[in-house]
């Protein structure tokens, strides 16, 4: 099994205490309010939130997926950090055997956050991925961030 790693950083003006509730401990409650064009529902299967949960995001019928399950691995709630992991879904495909990603969200001068974020891409075998097979999720993950972050802006007392 070959792992492709990826890893992007980039910056936002939001602290970072407030991305990572936002992004890390309430996501089920809210990107479904967020994007209920794209998200039908996001529930715990398994636990609370913490590490060993499972949680599954629900897509709308019609949608290119109907559901992925993420096991958090390990949450740092004192560092802003989490590591999770996919490990069902239609997003996995043929080539996948899973995900594991890591984020960090680390305070910057001005008051905001650096995020880091690495994503490991598990193959299924000897299978090589390609870059350019890689690069929609990547995309759809930014988008997602762009629309909390977004909002996070226009609501400076959410999750503050």
């Amino acid at each position: 099994m070959g792992v492709t790693t990826f890893t992007q950083e980039f910056t936002t003006s939001i602290a970072p205490n407030r991305m990572f509730k936002a992004l890390m401990l309430d996501s089920h409650n809210l990107i479904p309010k967020l994007l209920p064009q794209s998200i039908k529902s996001i529930e715990y299967i398994q636990g609370d939130g913490g590490v060993g949960s499972i949680k599954q995001t629900n897509f709308h019928e019609g949608s290119h997926m109907k559901c992925l399950k993420h096991k958090i691995d390990s949450l740092d709630i004192e560092n802003y950090a989490c590591k999770y992991t996919l490990i069902e879904g239609d997003a996995l495909g043929d080539k996948l055997e899973f995900l594991s990603y890591e984020v960090k969200f680390e305070a910057i001068t001005d008051g905001g956050s650096k995020v880091t974020s690495t994503t490991y891409y598990h193959a299924k075998g000897d299978i090589e991925l390609k870059v350019d097979e890689l690069t929609a999720g990547k995309d759809k993950a930014m988008g997602m961030f762009k629309v909390v972050e977004d909002y996070l802006l226009a609501n400076p007392d959410v999750y503050a």
